[in-house]
């Protein structure tokens, strides 16, 4: 609970020194700018505060929340801004499901009952072939690119034997 209190005093100290700067400032061109800034890093926030929060429901419950976010996204910011949401909410969501398949691939325990938790093999099976891109994408940069910097044998990945695993897992 510690970390939180100190992750809350940074923000709050982020937003502190932009309003400072935008009170002490001597032109109202600085001034229009730090709260620009502010109401900026508000929106970052907010949006960074959603995909974590999307993120730990996982993604059972993630249809309805992501429904009405994009919904309000959509009406603020318009098709580009909805369309950026999706894409960048796949690829976050993507990258904790391919690492969590990499893991499971190297027979983590943690892996296995993250997957136990929250899967049945009907939903792992679909996931899968939506974030299967996302798998080799995770491969190369957790993976081969590692083994070729530091010259060490890397496990070759093989995306149909985590399926049948799973099979075995999730009956």
């Amino acid at each position: 609970m510690k970390e939180y209190g100190y992750l809350l005093l940074t923000i709050i100290a982020i937003f502190g020194i932009i309003l400072t700067g935008a009170y002490f400032s001597p032109t109202f061109e600085e001034q229009k700018s730090f709260l620009e800034l502010f109401y900026l890093s508000g929106a970052l926030l907010f949006v960074f505060s959603a995909l974590v929060i999307f993120a730990t429901i996982c993604f059972g419950s993630f249809a309805i929340y992501g429904a009405i976010f994009l919904a309000a996204v959509m009406g603020i910011y318009g098709v580009e801004g909805a369309v950026l949401v999706v894409v960048l909410t796949y690829i976050t969501w993507g990258s904790i499901f391919a690492m969590q398949i990499l893991l499971f691939y190297h027979h983590l325990k943690s892996a296995i009952e993250w997957f136990e938790a929250r899967y049945t093999f009907k939903s792992f099976k679909y996931e899968y072939y939506i974030f299967y891109p996302m798998f080799w994408v995770a491969y190369v940069f957790l993976e081969f690119i590692p083994s070729i910097i530091y010259r060490e044998n890397f496990l070759k990945f093989t995306p149909s034997r985590v399926l049948e695993e799973m099979r075995h897992l999730l009956k």
